[in-house]
């Protein structure tokens, strides 16, 4: 009796898990070089060789040729939903894991990323809420405030985030959600001045807006640009220059609320910081990159080493500004150290590299820098110097945490030949990968 079983079918099965995995995995924050990576793994794990895969920041497509004298089958897929999930993220990066060592099959693999879908998180959504008020109290700290910014900073960030969770429910774009996030900010600062409050008011709106700065967009603009994906890249800082704007529209609103009430800020110094004594600064580095891995759902087994490494990084960005290397060495030199001790630490808490590396780094992000240049050249100043500065950062911060990837990760012969289709190291997704169809055993020959 003939098979009657349609090749077609089963590699559109292929691409289809594909694509839904790189989806997850995009939508989740790890970068287009290991998103294209792992669902070529994905696909040669299923048995399917010469699939190519595509990655822009919107849309996914894979696509096989069984032949040249037939059609390519492809398969595309829109990527409309985005939010940092490191829960999500890592569960994923185990499921592909199982299947590229075979502990999986196709089949088990779509039922296990339809039971990751359709499932929520462990946390409820006032700790994330709370772990992001944490976050803003450490960057409080990074900045030099004293304990009234510190908490300022812990009042707004619970506050911007309540804020545009509501808007977020309703639709309303990304860019309007950061102009009321900057509102808000200024309005505490505006009500911390009118109470008589002895503080600073360019470094509360500095504390208030912090998490509503694009640090996390723009080294991530500058990482696919890096590995590959000019394109991605393009998209990537776009939106993080509309995000700051958003900020900056927010901030000049509540400055003419102010006036308009007869509360004057007088002349903001945007992006105010100071330099805080070194163990103040670890201990704000170290709050600011756990409280960060905790509101993005990171396993709790992580938080502890994140912490860490976070501290750690800050002292030798510390120190080697404080030596004269100037804030983009200094920036690659902590970068290169997140890189390197990344891979090992992921491994020993089963998270993808990815985790550590973006958590530990925020405390390091220029996010304060494309605000301040930004701000300035909307008032008629001098803000390219910033705008500079936050590029020189970004890329110093890129580029360090990939040669320390480099450096850290064993390549063997099977990594070797998957690293060929990338330009950086896998933050996301196995180092090897297995082809579910194997040649079967030579025999030999009995006599």
């Amino acid at each position: 009796m003939a098979d009657t079983k349609d090749p077609s079918r089963d590699i559109y099965k292929t691409l289809d898990l594909g694509l839904r995995i790189g989806e997850m995995l995009l939508s989740s924050g790890a970068g287009a070089a290991d998103v294209g990576a792992t669902m070529l793994d994905v696909a040669h794990a299923c048995g399917l060789r010469g699939a190519t895969a595509d990655v822009t920041f919107t849309e996914l497509a894979m696509s096989h040729q069984t032949s040249f004298d037939e059609p390519a089958m492809i398969q595309i897929r829109n990527v409309r939903h985005r939010e940092t999930d490191y829960e999500d993220l890592t569960l994923v990066d185990h499921l592909v894991r199982d299947l590229v060592s075979g502990a999986v099959d196709r089949d088990e693999a779509r039922r296990r990323l339809a039971r990751i879908v359709s499932s929520g998180h462990r946390l409820p959504r006032w700790a994330v809420t709370l772990g992001l008020g944490v976050m803003g109290a450490g960057v409080g700290l990074l900045v030099g405030g004293d304990w009234v910014v510190t908490l300022i900073a812990f009042v707004a960030a619970v506050g911007v985030d309540l804020i545009q969770r509501q808007m977020s429910r309703r639709r309303l774009p990304g860019f309007y959600q950061q102009v009321a996030g900057g509102l808000l900010a200024t309005l505490i600062a505006v009500g911390t001045v009118a109470l008589g409050v002895d503080v600073d008011p360019s470094r509360v709106v500095t504390a208030g807006i912090i998490l509503l700065l694009a640090g996390i967009s723009f080294m991530g603009a500058i990482q696919d640009a890096l590995t590959g994906f000019p394109l991605t890249a393009g998209a990537r800082i776009l939106e993080a220059i509309l995000a700051t704007a958003g900020v900056i529209a927010g901030v000049s609103g509540g400055l003419t609320v102010g006036r308009m009430l007869g509360v004057n800020l007088g002349r903001l110094d945007p992006g105010s910081t100071s330099l805080s004594d070194l163990p103040v600064m670890a201990v704000g580095a170290a709050i600011t990159a756990g409280a960060f891995a905790f509101a993005a759902y990171a396993p709790p087994r992580s938080l502890a080493p994140i912490a860490v490494i976070g501290a750690v990084a800050q002292i030798a960005f510390y120190v080697s500004q404080d030596r004269g290397l100037g804030v983009a060495w200094s920036s690659a030199l902590a970068a290169v150290l997140v890189g390197l001790v990344s891979y090992s630490v992921g491994a020993g808490v089963r998270v993808p590299p990815l985790v550590i590396v973006v958590s530990s780094i925020v405390p390091l992000l220029p996010g304060l820098w494309i605000y301040r240049g930004l701000y300035l050249l909307s008032e008629g100043g001098n803000g390219l110097l910033s705008i500079i500065n936050a590029a020189a950062i970004a890329i110093a911060l890129a580029s360090g945490v990939i040669f320390g990837e480099y450096l850290a990760q064993p390549l063997k012969r099977e990594a070797r030949r998957l690293e060929s289709r990338l330009s950086g190291p896998r933050l996301v997704g196995p180092l090897r990968s297995r082809a579910g169809r194997r040649r079967p055993a030579r025999q030999t020959d009995p006599r």
